[in-house]
């Protein structure tokens, strides 16, 4: 599957302890957008409204060759198509204190799926620690001394 897009701010912002695959519902003309890779992700979140999952702030450029294209919002809200047992888990996880459903990736193969992962907040330091940790790595690949 084709990686479409990718929350990179979201690995730095939060520790992912959990990640759960879900299918998107989209029209037509958003599916065809989406394997254009014309999908952002940045500042998009999961809520449940009614015990189902609701993918909010996601935008989905419109599809330039599609007409009809006056009334569409690229942010509008998107149901997300979990199992029962899938939006359980993840509602009693989120009753936590601190914790936060937010999309970290689009896939696109014959189906649009996005995978979500659970995170709790950084603190500055802990964001520190992982930059510095990152560099190391980055030294350790290119052979030079620390």
């Amino acid at each position: 599957m084709k990686v479409v897009a990718k929350n990179r701010r979201a690995r730095y912002d939060y520790e992912i302890t959990d990640t759960v695959e879900a299918g998107i519902m989209l029209t037509g003309q958003e599916v065809k957008s989406c394997r254009a890779n014309h999908v952002h992700l940045a500042g998009a979140y999961v809520s449940f409204l009614g015990g189902k999952a609701t993918l909010k702030s996601m935008k989905i450029s419109p599809y330039s060759y599609a007409s009809g294209l006056e009334d569409y919002d690229p942010g509008q809200d998107r149901k997300l198509l979990l199992k029962k047992k899938d939006i359980q888990r993840l509602q009693s996880a989120l009753n936590e204190k601190g914790i936060t459903l937010i999309p970290l990736e689009v896939h696109a193969g014959k189906y649009i799926k996005v995978i979500l992962g659970l995170g709790k907040g950084k603190k500055r330091h802990d964001k520190r620690q992982s930059i510095k940790e990152r560099d190391q790595e980055r030294r350790i690949k290119r052979g030079d001394d620390i």
